[in-house]
């Protein structure tokens, strides 16, 4: 007996070509939505030792149960060797951090040189006087474009030093939030 042939009723689905997209247009538009800053850190499992990336790009998920996210990038030398960790803090900087900030930013610079920390739950480094952090195992990876999503199960949270507010990234720039 044949098969049925089956038509959408909508039709056939368009083949659409999207616009290429110029990247300092993109990066120059979204610069105007203004985002938290974190450190994301581990304990590389191979040497023992902190690592640590900065992330902007970090969000809350879920609550039930409660999960993160944050993006870390392909070209990342730092998120293998958290990603082999298995779990991670999020440490939410305040507005007087911009200096660690930058120094978790830096590609192959000693990032724990002089930085104070304490272990986590999950071992993972709690970065002195942040103002809140945030302790994950890993739960998802999904490929994004030339960033992996990073799903964290939260296993503890705090709010740590209170500071005037957060450190904010800005138009290329960081800053600071008056209420």
């Amino acid at each position: 007996m044949p098969a049925e042939s089956y038509e959408d009723p909508l039709g056939p689905e368009p083949e659409t070509e999207y616009p290429t997209v110029d990247a300092a247009r993109y990066r120059s538009v979204l610069g105007h939505f203004a985002t938290g800053v974190t450190v994301i850190t581990a304990v590389d499992p191979d040497g023992g030792e902190p690592v640590g990336l900065a992330a902007n790009s970090f969000t809350s998920v879920s609550l039930d149960p409660p999960l993160v996210a944050f993006c870390a990038a392909y070209a990342s030398t730092t998120w293998p060797r958290i990603e082999r960790a298995g779990r991670f803090c999020v440490n939410i900087l305040g507005e007087d951090q911009e200096e660690l900030c930058r120094v978790m930013a830096t590609k192959g610079a000693d990032k724990f040189r002089g930085i104070g920390w304490k272990k986590g739950s999950s071992g993972s480094p709690v970065l002195s006087d942040v103002l809140a952090w945030i302790d994950c195992r890993i739960d998802a990876e999904h490929d994004a474009g030339d960033h992996t999503i990073v799903v964290g199960r939260v296993i503890e949270l705090r709010i740590g030093e209170e500071a005037d507010g957060p450190l904010l990234f800005y138009r290329g720039g960081y800053g600071r939030f008056e209420a």
